[in-house]
Order: C-alpha cells, then structure tokens, then sequence
C-alpha cells in the first residue's frame, strides 16, 4: 500500500514513476518525494562479495531483477536504501507483501514488546497471542468463515486447502484457473498454471486446468467486461447488464465439467484477480457463476486471497467480496504481516473439522511473534484507512496509465 504522504506525489508524477525509483534526490527530470529518514551505515560483506557468495552457493533458482542488481540495506516505510546509501521509492512491496509500510514504527514496536515475552511455544499450549489475532482476523470476514488455521506461507495455506477440500467431499480432483498461481509445492505446482513456474517433474495428478477468463488476451472481452475504472480497448455490443465474453468463459468451464473430470469434484481454486499471471481481472459475474457450477458438482469454491487480500482492491477488503460471492476456504499470506512469514487458512466449522480424523500440527503456524505482527498490521490498515487510500491511489493511477496506453500504440493495456 502507498503511504498517504504519496498520493500528491502519484498524482503529478503518474506518467513518469518507475517500479523502483534510483537515485538519491531524482530519477530523469523527476524529483525524488522528501525524506529525512537516514539510514544506518552498511559495514557488513561487499557487495560483489554477496552476488559471488549467492552464486556459487545459494538456490540457482532464486529470481534476480536487474543486469546490475539492487542490494538492499534498509526499509523504512515506502523506502529501501541500498549499501552504498540510494534511496529507492519501493513500488514493488517485497512481491506485493509489505502492506503498511517498511519496518512500520507500530510493527516494530510490538513485535519488540513480544520478542521480550515469548518467542515460540506450540500450539499443544494455549497461548492468548493466538486467539486474540484469530478473533480479530475473522471479524473482517463472513459470519460462517470463522475457524482459523494458521501456517507459514502462501503454499502452505493452498496445499492444507487442497487437503482440507479432498478430504470433506471425498472427491479428488481440483480446478483451477489457466495463467493462475498458488504456489510451488508439490501439491500446489500442479494448480499452478504457468509454465514458467513447472519444474519438470510429475506435479499434475489430481489437478485440471480450465480456460482463463482474460477479456484482453482471451478468444473474448469487451468494453465493458472488468469491474474497473479502466477497460480493455476491445469493441463491445452487449447490452446493459449481459456480458457475452463472460458467458463463453463458463461455458468453457462447463465444457471442464463434462469433459475433464468425475461426477464430483473436491475443489475449484481461484485467485480475486491473477497476481503473477500478469494482474488480470475477470469479466464481472465470471467467478460467481463459476462457484456455483463448482457446487453443482459437489466441490469447494477456495479462494486465494495471498495477494489480494487485507484492502489492497481498495473497493473491498477482501478480493471474493468484488465478485459477490463467500468462499467456502480462504487462503490468505502476504500482506497478513507484513512480510513477516505467516498465512492462514479460514473456513467453516463443518468443513475445517475433517482435520480432527488425525493429528495436525504446525510447527512455527501461529507463533506468538507472528500473531503479534498479524495484529498490529490489522491496526494500521484501520487506523491509517489504508484501504481508502488503495482506493485513491489504485484509480488515479490506472487513469494515469490508461492515458499512456492511450498514447502509445505499444501498450495494450494498463493494470
């Protein structure tokens, strides 16, 4: 989320900001907004030391942005310093993860009281941090998704669900959406419909990929498809209120249905509006009509919330709420700490009590450090009305692009 100090700032320079702005007072004929926080020295390895060491003996496969990469020192707030002391305009958030701010005074604060408390126990003992956060968390939430289950990681929440949704309808196949991502586990990866994030192994028992609804790239899309300030340039005869490329788009999932998979179903899977797919949002009604053919077929509708959640639509707080439906799961990681590692899973009493067949555990799921940090986030999203300022932000900014669109011929949309 952009802090509040930005949004004069977005709005005069919507045209020119990059996705990380380098340099200390300016970028091109662009001033940097004021700061006057100043970060601590950097004393620790150089940095060509540090690309040495993480080639030769980190995971080869971990992503690196940039022919010159950025080494990042410091956060504050919407900033990141590096170690030769630049200042960047954070736009990217850690992977859309840091929602309030880097190191958020409120944040450290807490977690500084907590971390002089108890670091760890186990979820074998009761520990009031965890029930706390649990009772505000599912307060932003329908009235019968109110049984948490907390873990680790977006991966780890979409796996317990795959779980979860096989074992309460025992049925095993699950659906989802082509261009969709919901992590790189084993069970997750063959969920995940992006070439570009399969390794090249067995990941796809169980698992069925259904057409995405993209009124951009798609056979289908009009003018008036998204729910968005902004639409493709697509020509468009529909009258009022009828959408012919959503219809297409479930008639293909029909066509999943009949075709693809058993009688019944365990799951459909979905997120609010593709994150690592390329932001891309569905024809309105699309996923409604999608959850309601899913339990037709006796599945679970789960939604995945990893990126959309916790206000960042800005119209609502959580990204199902845009499509007039209540899940049945709902995953969440993310922006639920921060960048902290932390995510749950919130669904039903009936359904979550399949996980009573056995013994389920968690080993670091709902720490108190990460509870505290959960908590706190919540706070600021409310008390700094981050969700409005989503809002105000999010919209100027798409009209601002959408005018670059507009503009240039190679650009063909603004998300």
């Amino acid at each position: 989320m952009f802090g509040r100090k930005l949004l004069n700032v977005v709005r005069k320079q919507c045209g020119t900001l990059n996705a990380a702005v380098r340099n200390s007072s300016s970028y091109g004929d662009v001033p940097m907004p004021p700061c006057d926080f100043v970060p601590e020295p950097y004393t620790s390895m150089s940095r060509e030391e540090a690309l040495q060491y993480r080639k030769k003996n980190l995971n080869p496969g971990y992503v690196k942005y940039y022919r010159d990469p950025v080494m990042v020192h410091q956060g504050h707030m919407q900033w990141l310093f590096d170690v030769d002391g630049r200042r960047y305009l954070d736009f990217f958030g850690g992977i859309v993860t840091v929602s309030v701010g880097h190191c958020h005074p409120k944040l450290n604060a807490a977690i500084e009281k907590q971390i002089k408390k108890l670091w760890h126990t186990t979820s074998i003992y009761v520990n009031p941090t965890k029930q706390e956060y649990a009772r505000k968390l599912v307060a932003k939430l329908p009235k019968d998704l109110d049984v948490v289950t907390f873990v680790n990681s977006g991966t780890e929440a979409n796996d317990l669900a795959i779980a979860i949704s096989r074992m309460y309808t025992g049925a095993w196949d699950v659906i989802s959406l082509r261009n969709g991502y919901h992590g790189v586990g084993v069970q997750t990866s063959g969920m995940t419909q992006l070439g570009t994030w399969r390794m090249p192994m067995p990941h796809g028992f169980g698992h069925v990929g259904t057409m995405n609804a993209d009124p951009y790239r798609g056979p289908w899309g009009g003018s008036r498809c998204r729910d968005s300030p902004c639409q493709t340039l697509r020509s468009c005869d529909c009258a009022e209120g009828s959408c012919h490329a959503k219809d297409m788009y479930v008639d293909q999932y029909r066509d999943t249905l009949t075709y693809s998979v058993p009688p019944k179903i365990a799951a459909f899977f979905a997120e609010g509006i593709q994150g690592v797919g390329g932001t891309v949002q569905f024809p309105k009604g699309f996923l409604k009509e999608v959850c309601d053919l899913t339990h037709e077929r006796g599945g679970l509708f789960v939604m995945d919330e990893v990126q959309t959640g916790f206000g960042r639509l800005g119209s609502h707080f959580w990204g199902f709420e845009s499509h007039g439906l209540t899940p049945d799961i709902v995953t969440m990681a993310k922006g639920i700490g921060n960048g902290f590692p932390m995510a749950a899973v919130v669904t039903r009493h009936e359904i979550a009590n399949t996980l009573s067949r056995g013994l389920w555990f968690n080993t670091f799921g709902g720490n108190p450090l990460a509870c505290t940090v959960g908590s706190a986030t919540l706070d600021v999203i409310e008390e700094e009305n981050l969700q409005k300022n989503c809002e105000e932000v999010g919209t100027y900014l798409l009209n601002g692009l959408a005018k670059l669109r507009d503009r240039f011929e190679i650009v063909g949309r603004q998300r």
